[in-house]
């Protein structure tokens, strides 16, 4: 490749950065700023990643029939296997920023494949099986990207802090599923483990979005799991390396919780939404070495 062509190419791939970011901001605001707190060298890759994953877990939503999904899963998988000549690819900004982050940062292509893979479960009705698949949900969807994004700011430190980041994707996973389940209800997905509610005697009540106690114990029950999975990452923290700012996101799953235990919430319509004062406090706090 010439100069000229060497230059213009840079120049593409800038423009593609700048989209992620801007589309990060408008999709996930809490990540957006979340990034602010990384190596500033290291957060267009990181931009890269959350619209990626943002774009993703917005197919769904997007589509009229299971199989327009397919279809749009299938376009990804097809562009993930030739990345270096694909132009189709390249003429998408996410997936061109996308797949020159996968490269410059070594992130393994398997791992993008297996969220992808996992994301076909969204484009249908049927029930999450249990609380235990509904986490192995979360550790791919969720927790992947999280521990991407610590390789890009820092590939030692983020195997030092491999526990930690599994545990906070998977209780950020939890909570960001809890935060959904209006949307998810009106789209006609079915997040909420079957053994949960089966358990607590409330798949009917939840089927007719009625928040009955047997509701409420059923949901405490996952806020719980969420909860759980939080306190263990947090302890499982090693050191104050710069691949911790990957686990910046999870510093405001408290504040969440918190929200959607409030008097008169109403988990079939109202949404967990702090003030953004709030969040941004809480992810200053962490950043600043307070602990998630």
């Amino acid at each position: 490749m010439d100069e000229a062509a060497t230059t213009e190419r840079e120049t593409e791939l800038a423009e593609h950065y700048r989209h992620c970011e801007a589309a990060l901001r408008e999709q996930d605001l809490d990540l957006w700023l979340a990034c602010l707190f990384a190596p500033a060298q290291a957060r267009p890759h990181l931009h890269a990643i959350g619209a990626f994953a943002a774009e993703i877990s917005s197919v769904r939503a997007r589509v009229s029939q299971p199989i327009l999904g397919e279809m749009r899963l299938r376009w990804w998988y097809d562009a993930l296997e030739a990345a270096e000549d694909n132009e189709g690819a390249r003429a998408h900004p996410i997936a061109d920023a996308l797949f020159d982050t996968l490269n410059r940062c070594a992130i393994p292509r398997e791992e993008v494949s297996e969220l992808l893979e996992t994301h076909s479960f969204d484009l249908y009705d049927d029930p999450m099986e249990s609380l235990e698949a509904l986490e192995t949900y979360c550790d791919r969807v969720f927790g992947a990207p999280m521990r991407w994004r610590a390789r890009i700011i820092d590939a030692a430190d983020a195997a030092r802090q491999e526990e930690a980041l599994r545990l906070a994707g998977r209780a950020y996973g939890l909570t960001a599923i809890l935060r959904a389940l209006p949307r998810h209800l009106a789209q006609g997905q079915r997040f909420a483990p079957a053994d949960l509610l089966a358990r607590h005697r409330a798949a009917e009540d939840f089927a007719e979005a009625k928040a009955t106690p047997a509701v409420a114990d059923a949901l405490a029950e996952l806020r719980g799991a969420a909860r759980d999975a939080f306190e263990r990452a947090r302890k499982s923290v090693r050191g104050d390396g710069a691949a911790r700012a990957a686990l910046l996101p999870a510093a405001l799953i408290p504040l969440y919780l918190g929200e959607m235990e409030r008097k008169g919430f109403d988990p079939f319509r109202s949404i967990a939404e702090p003030a953004q004062w709030r969040r941004q406090w809480r992810l200053w706090r962490a950043a600043r070495g307070r602990g998630i």
